[in-house]
């Protein structure tokens, strides 16, 4: 017998060997560098162990334990489990491995960080996120978890040196704190235990710096936008769909459901109808003197419904999967002409059906003579109004008889297509309003926009001849279409991010030093979301797990235990979740952030009670504080060594630019009601009060951050 041969005999043999039953090697396998991913090997086949669980052959060899056993079992196999690798140690506070977030004085800040800058912490911590330019992150993959807490109704000036809480004032700071005075007001402050209130001293033996952080929102409009959804939403990953600038078409976010939704679920509001300018229709008005009492303005006609229950039909009658409701969706578009200074009157009106025929399309000749045609607008010329003899009552008339109880209305910015008709319908479906602008109210966005972002459609192109009012009514209703098919989160804010809680779950990287079976394989992380109330109602729903309190120590006692896990490890896993965030809710009540109705109303998720003892001769703010600091601290200690945590106030005192927004509204839905004269306006807004609006927000986006590694 050749060598060769010789040699390839013994290997078969050592081979058969092995599968039979010599115990494989006890030495370990190769350990990851540390702080450095590593690839993925290739997935090994599976098979199915004696329960039926699926295995992987990397980790068990299948052999038999005595040759006679075949005799007795038919020739089943057992399993035999290989030892697993040995995990990399957790490493030492203090060692060079050991993971830091670390801010160098040296940086170069151009503005105060954000909320989407401590949410992108955490996804580029444990996911795809990009990676921070406000701090430097050393040993990404040594992170084992990430705590993550609001704590709305923390301010900066509760931080200053000999703050008095005995006559503490958020309004005493307004000037101090509303707007920049320096670069210096973007950098983080030191904490400096003995500069600090005794109360909020323990903050500086968690965290290292007091970061400025500015909410999103709109200052020129005086708008905050919601610190929970800035935070708890990351954008969706960038994709190259091949097209450079313009208006990128809308895509699905990862994890995207459709919801199949009745057009009935889009109706506007009551509110939304007010806000908007429209004339409250009587058939909205709740029974009684306001009813009965209601007068249309002069030349204005209501439609022909008595009550909203006229309008419902009977689930009988309703085909199944049907998005109409049995009701009749009509769209409508205008286009006006201009007889009198800021006076806009009809010129034409069209109308299509759920199918996209046409109803009725028709031109319009105004009462009053036309001082400007807006023919690149609106299309119409003096030519084409020459012969025309219908008339606004005319065309009022037919609209009577199409628009019965069961008919729903249509259209894009409709206030103004009603105004021009004068006419109230209750029923109404309006695209600006279901697909909101991304700053909010009272921005909308054009209809030429939506249809290019959601339907990539291009309209509005006819240059000198203007507007094509059936293809606007058809867009609409294309628009509503999409709506109705997507669900209510299509085409809000909802929708141009994906949940942060599903991105961590589908995007998780798990490294060799965090445990994971490889390094750099993609891994769903667990998460937790744990608030007052029930969490899964809103984003939390995204979490692995929701845990609803009802006191701020309730909150404390649940971030521990996702932090650990549960000791029997039957609902929340042994050694815990991955990422975990929380809301405390006493300090937002106690400074009046909270709306005062949740807090007295026991059937809403809650107010906060003083679940410590309050002394008679110490302020309530302190006593707060006090026991806030007594909860982070206990967090702080049950957190396992290699973790982020941060602490965040989701924003500035919001009080002064909600009571100022509140009456901008009022004076709006005023000065929109039809018939309403300027000296009949119960409040007023000048430039005066818009600049307070704009000063109110600013201190409203102005919050607080801490961040530091236990």
């Amino acid at each position: 017998m050749s060598k060769n041969s010789k040699r390839n005999t013994k290997r078969t043999t050592q081979h058969a060997l092995t599968v039979l039953g010599n115990p494989p090697s006890a030495e370990p396998g190769p350990q990851a560098t540390s702080g450095e991913p590593q690839e993925a090997p290739q997935q090994a086949g599976k098979h199915r162990d004696a329960e039926g669980e699926l295995q992987s052959k990397s980790d068990s060899s299948l052999k038999r334990a005595v040759p006679h056993d075949a005799d007795d079992d038919g020739g089943e196999w057992q399993v035999v489990t290989r030892p697993n690798k040995k995990l990399k140690k957790v490493p030492k506070p203090g060692k060079s491995n050991y993971p830091t977030i670390a801010f160098s004085p040296n940086a170069r800040l151009q503005s105060k960080i954000n909320l989407s800058n401590l949410r992108d912490l955490v996804t580029y911590i444990f996911a795809d996120g990009p990676g921070p330019q406000w701090v430097g992150i050393t040993h990404r993959p040594a992170f084992r978890k990430i705590v993550a807490i609001m704590l709305p109704g923390l301010e900066e000036d509760m931080f200053k040196e000999a703050v008095d809480f005995s006559n503490y004032s958020p309004d005493a700071a307004k000037e101090e704190t509303s707007a920049q005075t320096s670069p210096d007001d973007y950098y983080p402050r030191p904490l400096k235990k003995e500069q600090l209130h005794q109360a909020l001293q323990p903050f500086a033996d968690m965290f290292p710096h007091l970061w400025p952080v500015k909410t999103p929102g709109d200052d020129r409009h005086g708008k905050m936008h919601s610190p929970m959804a800035a935070f708890l939403t990351a954008p969706n990953s960038k994709k190259d769909n091949g097209k450079k600038g313009g208006v990128k078409p809308a895509s699905e976010p990862q994890g995207w459901r459709n919801e199949r939704t009745r057009v009935t679920e889009f109706l506007c509001t009551v509110d939304e109808l007010a806000d908007n300018g429209y004339l409250i229709h009587p058939a909205l008005l709740p029974e009684g003197p306001r009813r009965e009492e209601f007068t249309a303005p002069e030349g204005w006609v209501v439609t022909k419904v008595d009550k909203l229950e006229d309008g419902e039909v009977p689930e009988k009658d309703i085909q199944q999967g049907s998005v109409t409701a049995g009701r009749e969706v009509l769209a409508l578009d205008c286009e006006m002409c201009m007889t009198g200074e800021n006076e806009f009157s009809l010129t034409r009106i069209s109308i299509v059906d759920w199918s996209g025929e046409v109803v009725l399309d028709e031109l319009v000749k105004p009462d009053k003579p036309i001082i400007d045609y807006v023919t690149q607008y609106s299309g119409i010329t003096e030519e084409m109004l020459a012969p025309v003899t219908t008339t606004l009552r005319d065309i009022q008339n037919k609209l009577l008889d199409i628009l019965h109880p069961q008919t729903i209305m249509v259209g894009h910015s409709l206030e103004s297509d009603t105004k021009a008709l004068k006419l109230s319908h209750p029923f109404i479906v309006d695209t600006s309003i279901i697909f909101p602008h991304p700053r909010g109210p009272p921005l909308k966005s054009s209809l030429k926009y939506l249809a290019q972002k959601y339907l990539t459609r291009e309209i509005q192109k006819g240059g000198a001849s203007g507007h094509n009012s059936i293809e606007d009514a058809k867009t609409c209703l294309d628009l509503v279409k999409q709506k109705c098919e997507k669900g209510k989160s299509w085409g809000t804010s909802d929708a141009q991010g994906e949940n942060l809680f599903r991105r961590l779950a589908r995007a998780g990287t798990a490294y060799k030093a965090q445990g994971g079976e490889a390094g750099g394989l993609e891994v769903g992380k667990t998460s937790a979301a744990i608030d007052w109330g029930d969490p899964s109602k809103g984003a939390g729903a995204g979490a692995t797990y929701q845990l609803g309190c009802k006191t701020d120590e309730d909150v404390t006692n649940n971030v521990i235990r996702a932090v650990n896990g549960d000791s029997d490890g039957l609902e929340i896993r042994g050694g815990g979740v991955d990422f975990v965030w929380a809301r405390m809710r006493e300090l937002e009540a106690l400074q009046g952030w909270w709306n005062r109705n949740r807090v007295d109303n026991p059937s809403s998720d809650g107010g906060p009670t003083h679940d410590g003892v309050d002394g008679p001769d110490r302020p309530p703010l302190e006593q707060a504080l006090e026991r806030l600091t007594e909860r982070l601290t206990r967090i702080h200690a049950a957190l396992p060594p290699c973790t982020a945590f941060i602490v965040y106030s989701g924003s500035g005192d919001p009080r002064e630019m909600a009571r100022l927004q509140q009456v901008q509204a009022q004076w709006r839905k005023e000065y929109n009601t039809p018939g309403k004269k300027w000296d009949e306006l119960s409040v007023k807004w000048t430039d005066v009060e818009d600049q307070a609006l704009k000063a109110a927000a600013r201190k409203a986006r102005s919050g607080i951050g801490f961040v530091s590694v236990k």
